[in-house]
């Protein structure tokens, strides 16, 4: 069950690997080794390499929980305790986690996903243009105006 085609479904991880070895023309070792050499080079590249590796992290932590659930089924009684329970949510967060981040993966692939193009797009691919670069709010007093001190306020003489 841990290798995601037992119930049918598709092998996201293998899905998506696919796709970025096609879009980039190299296997994931080889993009990998490319985008040690030179994160800078290309920076979608690394972003997706960086999600790719937590996507198979996550994989293989569903995977590992999956099959934790399925041995303690197979010694539960008609009814379920309380770990074993534990061990069914352990599941349904890991694949929350693993889709959360297929979704990443898959927008990362996406030229046209939302917030790539137009005005939206525009401080992700310029980031020094359109981003603040300085601090929120004031962190000095400001300066206050040269006035002449109020005759009888302060100032001894």
């Amino acid at each position: 069950m841990s290798d995601g085609t037992a119930d049918g479904t598709e092998d996201v991880v293998g899905v998506l690997t696919e796709q970025i070895e096609s879009r980039f023309g190299m296997t994931m070792d080889e993009l990998r080794a490319a985008v040690a050499a030179g994160p800078a080079t290309s920076p979608e590249a690394a972003g997706i390499v960086t999600w790719h590796g937590l996507l198979t992290a996550s994989q293989t932590a569903l995977g590992q929980a999956e099959d934790d659930l399925l041995a303690a089924l197979e010694t539960q009684p008609s009814e379920v305790d309380d770990p074993t329970m534990d061990l069914a949510h352990r599941v349904n967060t890991a694949v929350r986690v693993r889709d959360g981040r297929a979704m990443v993966v898959r927008w990362l692939l996406d030229p046209i996903a939302p917030g790539k193009q137009g005005a939206a797009a525009e401080p992700m691919a310029r980031p020094s243009r359109g981003m603040r670069q300085g601090p929120a709010v004031r962190t000095s007093a400001p300066a206050r105006p040269a006035t002449a001190p109020v005759p009888g306020r302060g100032a001894r003489r």
